[in-house]
């Protein structure tokens, strides 16, 4: 049973049915929330926006707002623990999509790259080699600022997935 609109998740399990499709947001630092809501009303999918601390999300009945308590990866436990197939994950954190991937889902980062299978463990690995190097001082800084190429990607990429998912019998 859903919690009611709006409503802080105490992580009992909200789940989507297993054979429809459902966006689940690692949302903290998601910049394209927008455009997630704006193709989940489009193919009528459940929506579920995780985040650590409460946010503002768009009073519709099919978007979830999930508050996590607890450490600092609570919401990528939730959502991992819910991952599955039929289900599409967009985070740009990399351990949370290898969890993701295992059990099944689609996942996307935010610049419209796919996580699949096939890509994951090398972006394990270049994210621990970047970790150490930070650690060391050799290289500073993040990544680059985020584009309304990376948005027009996202968008594209986000519905191949819907649409890749509906051809393989989910439903929205």
């Amino acid at each position: 049973m859903l919690a009611p609109y709006g409503a802080a998740c105490d992580c009992v399990r909200m789940d989507a049915p297993s054979n429809n499709i459902a966006i689940y947001i690692d949302a903290d630092a998601c910049p394209v929330k927008p455009e997630i809501y704006r193709v989940a009303e489009r193919h009528r999918l459940r929506v579920f926006v995780v985040a650590n601390s409460f946010m503002q999300v768009p009073r519709e009945p099919w978007i979830e707002r999930v508050v996590v308590p607890g450490n600092f990866d609570a919401a990528d436990d939730w959502i991992a623990e819910r991952a599955h197939r039929g289900a599409i994950v967009v985070t740009s954190d990399i351990p949370l999509a290898d969890r993701c991937i295992k059990a099944g889902a689609d996942v996307i980062g935010p610049t419209g790259k796919p996580f699949t299978e096939a890509s994951i463990g090398m972006a394990l690995a270049t994210r621990d080699m970047m970790e150490d190097l930070r650690a060391m001082g050799s290289v500073s800084g993040g990544p680059k600022p985020f584009s309304q190429k990376d948005r027009s990607a996202f968008l594209q990429a986000l519905d191949v997935a819907v649409q890749r998912l509906k051809r393989a019998g989910f439903a929205a």
